[in-house]
């Protein structure tokens, strides 16, 4: 298994983990600290629930774009792209060849020939 696939499936792992902690979450602050009973005052441990879900969120987040950004290192190895396959930077230039000078037609002065009617065009 290549690299890239290693990192691929840890940030669909860590999209999911990301997308499930945001979903707990109330945007109200309600979320899970008031599913667990902290509707009117804070008691216990809820409101580290809170603090833990946002945590969470913060990390996962960052978790996130380290991935992104070491996966992008899986292709080349370094972070400028200097093998780029596209262009060959050591290949000699294409040789110039001389363009050959265009065809033309003389111009001639005289009028179009006119096609005269014959003698079977006109029985018609």
């Amino acid at each position: 298994m290549s690299t890239f696939t290693i990192f691929l499936v840890l940030i669909a792992i860590v999209c999911f983990l990301l997308v499930v902690v945001i979903m707990v979450q109330n945007p109200k602050g309600g979320g899970l600290s008031s599913t667990l009973g902290g509707g009117g005052g804070q008691i216990g441990g809820v409101q580290k629930t809170s603090d833990f879900l946002d945590k969470s969120t913060w990390t996962l987040a960052t978790v996130l774009i380290i991935l992104v950004l070491l996966s992008s290192l899986s292709f080349t190895g370094t972070f400028a792209d200097n093998g780029s396959k596209i262009i060959d930077r050591n290949a000699a230039p294409a040789p110039k060849t001389e363009a050959a000078p265009a065809a033309t037609t003389p111009a001639t002065d005289a009028p179009a020939a006119t096609v005269q009617p014959t003698a079977a065009d006109t029985a018609k």
